[in-house]
């Protein structure tokens, strides 16, 4: 960014759907935004819980990864590993995770496990989407 630009507003993203095209479009989002530096933060909660977590395959439709890779669309692996590189903020809901019984050791190792006040004070005054 050049001298006196102004600082990029921080993208908030609310990822509850537990489809795999939903899920795999948030990531895309949150890699392209922070592909212009742009700071992201990640929240998942409910069925989206899974697309923070290195198995993914709770994700209903999660097989079409094998499909959308083999027509040159990036794997959700791909975008998760993106994600850390590009120092995207991820986010579990801790009660997403107790409403749909998943245990927080099957999130990445990133992932920081916290309340709906957490996420939305790390957004600030930033974008949201909710997908």
């Amino acid at each position: 960014m050049g001298e006196g630009a102004a600082t990029p507003r921080t993208l908030g993203i609310m990822l509850v759907s537990d489809r795999f095209e939903h899920a795999h479009h948030a990531l895309v989002m949150a890699a392209s935004a922070a592909s212009l530096d742009r700071p992201v933060v990640l929240f998942a909660t409910h069925g989206g819980l899974h697309a923070l977590c290195s198995d993914w395959s709770g994700l209903a439709g999660s097989e079409r990864d094998t499909l959308f890779q083999a027509r040159g669309v990036a794997g959700f692996g791909q975008l998760q590993d993106t994600l850390a590189l590009l120092g995207v903020r991820l986010m579990a809901c801790e009660a997403g995770l107790r409403a749909i019984d998943l245990a927080p050791d099957a999130l990445l190792g990133a992932v920081e496990r916290v309340g709906v006040p957490t996420f939305l004070d790390a957004v600030g005054d930033g974008q949201m989407l909710s997908i």
